[in-house]
């Protein structure tokens, strides 16, 4: 017998995003029925009209509720969902015709409680989205931690692409009020809780990530606050790796500084080491993506991100350190209020 399945999406304020994730669902090519969970988190653009359009196409139920936040969305659709499983996207996301099929396959030969695939960007995202979908998944960058098959056994599902079984869901409760790091919270409380978690190397949706390079910097930012918090309510799910771009941000600051305080080729050193990797990691974007634009914004968008991110760690890091507060005092704009 077919496992049945829920597509769980919160939306704000994007129909045109919804619309281009709902054609890739209605063109699955997974032969059982699935149900298109839509709940509309406080949205005065509503998608009433997009839904519509995939009435006849698609088994969806649509929902509105006041703002209380992605995490929070997500737990109120489960809850209304009918699927064995709950398979969670953001709506800036397409699923490829094969996603839901290669899902089925897998679960089928290799149950899981909790699972999740890569990002990627399709061939016909701008060169902006190209660059900065590099930036977040090549092995040059971030080692690949977002999901590759080589880190399989580190992997925290992404609630941009993450499964989830009805029990696991009820057992934990699902996501916290946190954003973002939702979702590696609930990883990690799962996995205490003895609940397998896997990666499915076929399971990659397409990330468009409709943003430029100052919201960029933003949630990244948010990404780095959020990394320390995670680790002080998991204790022992903290990594060196997590430090890597406050200590990549640190180096760089002190390379631009080098050579105008010091004289001589060895204060050049340091900077043309940098400027070295900046080099590869351009070099691997073009050719990733085959966009020339692509590869000059990559050095860019890595340098936003180790740089809003690295902060981000410090900052709460120092925070987290040096006060006796709860980081829901510290760092209230983290926490959505249910």
């Amino acid at each position: 017998m077919e496992m049945f399945f829920s597509f769980v999406v919160p939306v704000f304020n994007r129909p045109g995003e919804i619309r281009e994730l709902m054609e890739s669902l209605a063109s699955q090519t997974y032969s059982a029925p699935f149900e298109v969970v839509i709940v509309e988190d406080g949205s005065s653009i509503p998608s009433d009209e997009v839904i519509q359009e995939f009435s006849d196409r698609l088994q969806v139920s649509y929902f509105k509720k006041k703002n209380t936040g992605p995490g929070d969305s997500r737990n109120y659709g489960m809850h209304r969902a009918q699927g064995e499983y709950f398979i969670l996207v953001d709506s800036d996301c397409i699923l490829p015709a094969g996603y839901l099929e290669q899902v089925a396959r897998f679960l089928s030969q290799n149950p899981l409680d909790c699972f999740g695939g890569a990002d990627d960007a399709h061939p016909s995202f701008n060169p902006m989205q190209q660059a900065i979908s590099y930036t977040m998944t090549s092995m040059l960058t971030t080692g690949g931690i977002r999901g590759k098959a080589g880190v399989a056994e580190k992997f925290q599902p992404r609630s941009f692409n993450m499964g989830i079984s009805k029990a696991a869901f009820e057992n934990s409760g699902g996501f916290g009020n946190i954003h973002p790091g939702e979702d590696p919270d609930l990883s990690l409380r799962l996995k205490k809780s003895g609940f397998s978690i896997g990666f499915i190397p076929g399971a990659t949706v397409y990330h468009k990530r409709r943003i430029n390079f100052r919201s960029f910097y933003r949630q990244v930012h948010k990404f780095g606050l959020t990394r320390p918090i995670l680790n002080r309510w998991h204790p022992g799910s903290a990594r060196i790796t997590y430090w890597f771009p406050a200590f990549f941000l640190m180096g760089f600051i002190v390379a631009v500084l080098l050579p105008v305080f010091f004289k001589g080729p060895q204060a050049w050193a340091l900077l043309i080491l940098f400027g070295s990797y900046l080099s590869v990691v351009a070099v691997g974007a073009g050719l990733k993506s085959g966009s020339i634009k692509a590869a000059l914004l990559a050095p860019l968008a890595l340098l936003v991100q180790y740089g809003g991110y690295g902060l981000g760690f410090l900052k709460s890091a120092f925070l987290l350190t040096f006060s006796k507060k709860k980081p829901e005092v510290l760092m209230p704009g983290l926490f959505f209020k249910p």
